[in-house]
């Protein structure tokens, strides 16, 4: 008991409690509890009623973290992701066994006193006073619910917790005046539920309904009472009682909590008795949360959704507001993923690239129109051991991608055709197109001019030295003819190219600007599989580019909508343009560089690609209403030549864009598409009024920089263009099919007026009677 007052009989706290009211009162307290030399009480309470008045009034109370569930685009559960494990449910949803427990076990006299227990800080100060320590405490539940407040307030500052955890008078008084408030304002069945729902239970459990879960795979409302005490045992030292490390010890601190139970009148004696004797009857569900445990490979599409949710102002002015919006949790967020389209975007990498080869493969799918991403995975899994990885290879850095993205070799060809024809070139246009050259002198950039270096100037070549020219658009994109490109760079100029490619979303993966230099038009810049996807979608949406968009709709704790960031579309380049390149690409998969990865089905069209040194191999495709972009190449900011290599089990000499991408691409669409509308392009019909007569030669037939085979020669001027939305057989007959381009099947032997190069499996060149002028 504290000291009494020479000439009185009351004690310390006894007289302020009378006289000077609930601070003085406090200040005894607090002071008895924390400094047990009895001489110092008095002018300890003193002191602590000064700071006790000073406290604010209100206690903050911030939300509780709970999980957040990621939904794909049917409803279907992708992943659980939290900072903290937790369900809050109603007292209602509570065992009863376990609200006894706790109560008996944690402050037997809850419903008996008010925001402190006068008798058992009595108690207390009387222990302490003797021991000379701080050997007992007198915290009710209310007191110990205002510290967990403190406790979830710190989240994961190790400082702030640190605080919140500390023995001194000034948490204690917090504790105290807090308490009293939330006597007054909650009552004492919302304490107890907000105690229950707060409170953290070991292994990574916070809250008696993850608790339930984690230990006994059932439901709060459904714990017997063995598991009950169980749990309300965890409680006052969750290492110590944890069931799983530490069997033993929890079963002692269970079987206490029953004998309590007991002497409180909770249960009967031999209630307790028959508890006792059972085992702990554990059924643990381990925590299965995160997006390292997204279903269907979706892992690398769930982390991409958090880096969106902390980095979009639209989830808070700061990053540091919108980290904790997400660690609160709460939220039911309802994104774009396709599921079937993410199944068959897995199956297609699991078939063709292994886990443990030495390059990765990763691939993404958008919607033409909306900018929704459908699909996102890779070979290598989300995770931490061998041949795994966190780094999202279909994303730029900012965006948890690697450091720098991969060089997009010939994908990037068809900006610069669109480009150029933006800028009046007609797709007919010829250059000589030899084996090999020097880059062309001056160049136009935004910022002036660029020039070859006269004592060491960069060169270029094709892929083959059969490749020599003249060739026109057309033949240059289907063969991928490098010194085509950089003459048609050389005069449309840099900066056409680098504003258009920018209009269509392109920006290197590393955060950095398009370069202005020709060698652009050959895919020296570093971009992602998301950027590529959604800059050819541009060309399926006949010239208008729209963003990725991730989430459809995100829902709050109590079911209220938040705002979520749209798609913006704009317009890139003409329908024209693009209706012209998406005639031209329809060539590199029917019978180009791409033909292996052509779909049979509906119409498609695409461009295969290979880096320097082969150190990547791409192929970007679309159909009408979905575009894919897959790459292929060393894991992270590892480079693999990709030669004399051995990717799924199949060898290759030399990796091509439309081998083992243009594979994959194809399979991946195919299961993406099933049950999906077959629309068909907007195609246009080209002409060239003059009569073409640099024909490669029957027998030119070689492989360029990422592709199989070409067209053999055939086929004369005199005949309309083809329409590349009909089958070969539905052609007309004047000199049409059958031909050296390799860009329309030909028909069965002649083409028309010509005969069809390599027994009719070419394609003639009539640039006449079309749609350009």
């Amino acid at each position: 008991m504290g000291r009494k007052r020479s000439g009185g009989s009351l004690s310390v706290t006894q007289q302020a409690a009378r006289f000077l009211g609930v601070s003085v009162l406090a200040g005894a307290v607090l002071a008895g509890l924390v400094l047990p030399a009895v001489g110092a009480l008095g002018l300890a309470a003193k002191e602590t009623v000064e700071e006790f008045d000073s406290i604010p009034a209100n206690l903050k109370r911030p939300p509780l973290s709970q999980r957040t569930t990621i939904l794909d685009a049917r409803g279907g559960e992708i992943a659980q992701v939290y900072s903290r494990d937790r369900t809050i449910v109603s007292l209602k949803d509570v065992s009863p066994y376990m609200r006894k427990a706790i109560v008996a076990i944690e402050d037997a006299r809850f419903y008996e006193h008010g925001a402190i227990d006068l008798k058992g800080v009595l108690r207390a100060l009387n222990e302490n006073a003797q021991n000379g320590g701080v050997s007992e405490g007198a915290s009710t539940l209310t007191q110990q619910y205002v510290k967990n407040v403190f406790v979830e307030e710190a989240g994961d500052d190790a400082d702030k917790f640190a605080e919140a955890t500390r023995q001194t008078i000034g948490r204690k008084m917090k504790e105290l005046k807090y308490a009293i408030q939330v006597e007054k304002e909650l009552g004492k069945d919302r304490i107890l539920e907000n105690y229950l729902n707060i409170t953290f239970f070991g292994e990574q459990a916070y809250g008696v309904e993850a608790a339930s879960q984690r230990y006994f795979s059932t439901h709060a409302r459904d714990l017997d009472l063995e598991q009950s005490a169980l749990l309300a045992g965890i409680v006052q030292s969750p290492s110590r009682y944890d069931p799983l490390a530490n069997a033993g010890e929890a079963k002692a601190r269970r079987d206490t909590v029953l004998q309590r139970m007991a002497d409180v009148g909770d249960i009967s004696q031999a209630q307790a008795d028959a508890a006792k004797r059972k085992p702990l009857g554990l059924k643990v569900s381990k925590p299965k949360h995160g997006c390292i445990a997204a279903s269907d490979g979706a892992g690398f599409f769930c982390d991409y959704v958090r880096e969106i949710f902390l980095s979009d102002p639209a989830f808070g002015r700061t990053r540091e507001e919108r980290a904790t919006r997400w660690n609160e949790g709460g939220l039911t967020i309802r994104t774009t993923l396709d599921p079937q389209a993410q199944r068959s975007v897995q199956a297609a990498i699991h078939r063709y690239v292994y886990q443990s080869d030495p390059v990765a493969a990763a691939v993404t799918l958008v919607e033409p129109g909306t900018g929704k991403v459908l699909a996102m995975g890779q070979s290598r899994p989300y995770g931490f051991g061998d041949h795994q990885t966190q780094i999202n290879l279909s994303a730029d850095k900012a965006m948890g991608g690697s450091n720098y993205g991969f060089q997009t070799g010939s994908t990037f060809k068809p900006i610069t055709a669109a480009a150029a024809l933006e800028r009046g070139t007609k797709p007919y246009q010829r250059y000589p197109s030899p084996y090999e050259m020097e880059y062309p002198s001056p160049v136009t950039t935004c910022q002036g001019m660029w020039r070859n270096d006269q004592y060491d100037p960069e060169t270029v070549r094709n892929e083959n030295r059969s490749e020599v020219g003249p060739y026109n658009l057309r033949d240059a994109l289907a063969k991928s003819v490098n010194t085509y490109f950089v003459q048609l760079i050389s005069e449309v100029g840099v900066c056409p190219v680098t504003d258009l490619a920018a209009k269509m979303g392109m920006r290197p993966a590393d955060g950095t600007k398009l370069k202005q230099v020709p060698s652009i038009t050959l895919g020296s810049m570093t971009m992602s599989p998301l950027t590529m996807a959604g800059a050819y979608a541009t060309f399926a949406n006949r010239g208008v580019y729209c963003s990725p968009v991730f989430i459809e709709s995100i829902t709050g704790p109590g079911g209220k909508a938040l705002k979520v960031p749209r798609s913006s579309c704009t317009r890139a380049m003409s329908e024209k343009t693009a209706d012209t390149i998406n005639t031209l690409l329809r060539g590199v998969v029917e019978d180009g560089t791409g033909r292996q990865a052509g779909l049979k089905t509906r119409p498609n069209a695409g461009k295969t690609g290979t880096a320097d040194e082969r150190k990547a191999a791409w192929f970007v495709g679309y159909t009408p209403n979905m575009a894919g972009a897959v790459w292929l190449g060393g894991p992270g900011a590892k480079s693999v030549e990709m030669v004399d290599i051995t990717v799924g089990g199949v060898y290759h000499d030399k990796m091509y864009g439309g081998a083992t991408p243009g594979s994959i691409w194809k399979e991946a669409m195919t299961g993406a598409l099933v049950g999906k509308p077959a629309p068909n392009f907007q195609t246009v019909s080209i002409k060239d009024p003059r009569a073409d007569q640099h024909r490669p030669r029957p027998d030119d037939r070689h492989k360029d920089d990422d592709k199989q085979d070409d067209g053999g020669d055939g086929g004369q001027d005199d005949g309309p263009w083809p329409d590349v939305s009909l089958p070969p057989s539905d052609q007309p007959s004047d000199g049409v099919v059958g031909g050296d381009d390799g860009w329309l099947t030909g028909g069965t032997g002649n083409g028309g007026n010509g005969n069809g190069g390599d027994n009719g499996n070419g394609t003639g060149e009539s640039d006449n009677g079309g749609w350009w002028p």
